[in-house]
């Protein structure tokens, strides 16, 4: 991600078929009408468990460097995979696309989209990269600065966060269906342009008809001191879910940690997604590290990062969907 006068972070394309929602019968309360979860009330779900959210995060940081054309990019993607499948989600699609940098190279990258209760109409679509950056560009030294950036918290901790809450999705389902997009190529870099790749190659083929309640964003989670901010562009595009989450946190103890103070606009995944008409939500922490330090960094290591947060930003995701969104 780079940061911009008033933006931040970086995305990438991808190019995966999606399903077409069918619709689902709806259950009907005493007046005849479709019912719905009361979403004041504590939902009945499975405990987020950041132990085993922890091990997916060092897991990937175990690949080694995850951008396009490194061996971890090829092993994560198949790790992926496997996992999506082992939890029986709905479908599990790799949808590859090719992008040409601005150094002249074919970058071959893909997204992963899964799906579990396809044939619930009522969805939310869960966000999160898997790629890191190339070179640590914000490294203190020259070295440093040649060095690949290893992506604990900046890709591997929103994916980390996702795979736990998929863990329940199956055997206890949550009243919403929930897609699953993992994308690639958000922090190649170094510039604007090679960067959100795959999701705006998924907001450019978006199949008819798909049109999620909300996407949530999740990057950068696993900052030991936590401040997700409310990011400008989402407020504005889904000021219901936004209040929605913020007010969660605050109620579920996490006040701290989710203030209602304006972050400023970012760039990052959510935005090709508003464009195409998904209201999206990005919760991200700007600021990692002393002075922002460990950002694009070979700092941005599990050692740096924080299981508890992972924890507070994975109990406050799976309230929000198992109450119903």
């Amino acid at each position: 991600m780079i940061p911009l006068p008033g933006v931040y972070r970086s995305a990438r394309l991808l190019a995966l078929p999606l399903l077409l929602l069918l619709p689902a019968p709806a259950c009907a309360d005493a007046r005849g009408g479709p019912s719905r979860p009361d979403p004041s009330r504590p939902a009945d779900r499975p405990a987020f468990n950041a132990d085993r959210a922890w091990a997916y995060l060092t897991d990937q940081v175990a690949f080694g460097p995850r951008y396009a054309g490194a061996p971890g990019h090829a092993r994560q993607l198949r790790w992926m995979t496997d996992f999506f499948a082992s939890v029986h989600a709905d479908s599990v699609r790799v949808q590859p696309f090719t992008h040409v940098a601005g150094d002249g190279k074919t970058l071959r990258m893909s997204n992963v989209f899964a799906r579990f209760q396809a044939d619930n109409p009522e969805r939310i679509l869960l966000v999160a990269h898997w790629d890191t950056r190339v070179f640590a560009d914000r490294a203190s030294d020259a070295r440093g600065r040649r060095l690949p950036v290893p992506g604990a918290n900046d890709g591997a901790s929103g994916v980390a966060l996702i795979m736990e809450i998929a863990q329940g999705l199956n055997a206890a389902p949550p009243p919403v269906g929930v897609d699953v997009l993992l994308t690639d190529g958000e922090d190649y870099g170094p510039g604007e342009g090679d960067m959100y790749l795959g999701s705006r190659w998924f907001a450019d083929h978006l199949p008819a008809g798909y049109r999620p309640r909300y996407a949530l964003v999740l990057d950068m989670v696993a900052d030991p001191d936590a401040r997700f901010e409310v990011e400008e562009r989402s407020r504005r595009a889904a000021p219901e879910a936004v209040a929605r989450v913020w007010d969660l946190a605050r109620e579920m103890g996490y006040g701290d940690a989710f203030p209602t103070t304006s972050a400023g606009e970012i760039d990052d995944d959510h935005v090709p997604l508003i464009r195409a008409g998904i209201p999206a939500v990005e919760i991200i922490d700007l600021d990692f590290g002393p002075g922002n330090a460990y950002w694009h960094s070979p700092d941005d290591l599990p050692r740096n990062a924080s299981r508890e947060t992972l924890r507070t930003v994975g109990e406050v995701v799976a309230e929000l969907i198992y109450r119903g969104g």
